[in-house]
């Protein structure tokens, strides 16, 4: 299994396995696997033949009351699990990679009588 934590190796990667005509799965999670991420890498690799999971613990996914700096980091056990599960690319990138300019910089899209109610409105 490939640990990238750049999006460029995971692009030159990803642009190999797509000239040989490689179908390609993303599963993209906040790390601290369980079954049900297991499930989707079982889901992806019947639909694809590589498969890549991201783990990147994304600040912009923490609500005010939420403790981004309190969620459970377990990269190594989650590689590790991984690698036994046939994973190709791990892609781990650093806040930096995800967000070059900032987090101040991003898009955020609100849905009209969606974004305001349940998940939408936290």
């Amino acid at each position: 299994m490939l640990t990238a934590t750049t999006l460029g190796t995971v692009r030159a990667q990803l642009a190999a396995w797509r000239a040989q005509g490689e179908r390609i799965a993303l599963v993209p999670t906040m790390g601290n696997l369980h079954q049900g991420h297991l499930k989707l890498v079982e889901t992806a690799k019947k639909q694809a033949k590589r498969v890549v999971v991201s783990i990147f613990v994304n600040p912009l996914q923490f609500g005010e009351n939420e403790d981004f700096s309190s969620y459970p980091r377990t990269f190594e056990e989650d590689s590790r699990i991984l690698a036994a599960n046939s994973v190709d690319i791990l892609f781990a990138p650093v806040l930096e990679e995800m967000y070059p300019e900032g987090m101040a910089t991003h898009t955020k899209v609100d849905v009209l009588g969606l974004s305001d109610i349940l998940c939408g409105a936290s």
